[in-house]
């Protein structure tokens, strides 16, 4: 890190890093008022789909966490943003909910299941069989398969549930069809982010609590990264992996002085 240009930007994952199961972590608060007050470019991302930046923005009031609206950046967002730069104005079979519907209306997509150009597979706790099966026959007759996130799993107060990797899976099996995911780890996500803020990779880094899409992104796409064992990666595993963070930190709150 030595050899590194000032941090001048951040990107920071939200669940894990900022909040765990609907309640702050301490020290995410301070973090957040001390970007604001510095005037520093940041984002705070979330491989999420479910929510619109405008539903994230009223949940992480609600929890004491001023995040404007224009400093969140959603998987559904960096999705839009990819079809937009790909196919402006196409169509797409869509399995998800409104913080990918809305992505994908407000860059003029048409959703429909008549030879939509992509089916697209975003995050939603109410997946149907009769929707996954459409999306295999779509796929079949030439739409292409994107999918906004790869987690397999996602977190609940009861335990782990089935995510947007998993049934991603389920149709790839059944229609022998690859999926081209946008979201972290894809570097993709990154890059789109910093250039809603207008930031560079050189003088930026990305907080987060997975070694396998966070900190992998973050280094792909070129940027400083911190590890925080405040989420889903444990202290015993980062050796585990053929990367390194730039620094590993026990929360959030460590990293406050920096900014």
């Amino acid at each position: 890190m030595a050899d590194r240009k000032p941090i001048t930007s951040w990107l920071t994952d939200m669940d894990g890093v900022l909040i765990h199961e609907g309640v702050p972590i301490p020290g995410a608060d301070a973090f957040i008022k001390k970007l604001r007050e510095s005037g520093s470019p940041f984002l705070v991302l979330t491989n999420n789909s479910i929510y619109t930046p405008r539903d994230l923005h009223a949940r992480l009031r609600r929890m004491g966490l001023e995040v404007p609206i224009e400093n969140i950046w959603t998987s559904a967002l960096a999705t839009a943003q990819f079809l937009d730069d790909q196919r402006p104005g196409g169509s797409a079979y869509v399995i998800g909910e409104a913080g990918l519907t809305t992505a994908l209306h407000d860059i003029g997509y048409i959703l429909t299941d008549h030879e939509p150009d992509y089916v697209v597979l975003g995050e939603t706790r109410t997946y149907s069989f009769e929707a996954m099966t459409k999306a295999v026959r779509l796929i079949n007759n030439g739409a292409r398969f994107i999918c906004t996130n790869p987690d397999e799993t996602g977190p609940a107060p009861e335990g782990p549930l089935p995510a947007t990797g998993a049934v991603a899976a389920l149709i790839t099996k059944a229609s022998g069809k690859e999926p081209y995911f946008a979201g972290k780890p894809n570097p993709l996500m990154m890059r789109t982010g910093l250039n809603t803020i207008g930031a560079h990779s050189e003088s930026s880094a990305m907080i987060g609590d997975r070694m396998d899409t966070d900190v992998l992104a973050g280094m792909e796409a070129g940027m400083q990264t911190f590890l925080v064992l405040s989420g889903v990666t444990r202290p015993e595993q980062v050796e585990g992996f053929p990367y390194r963070p730039s620094k590993v930190v026990d929360s959030i709150a460590d990293l406050v002085d920096l900014l």
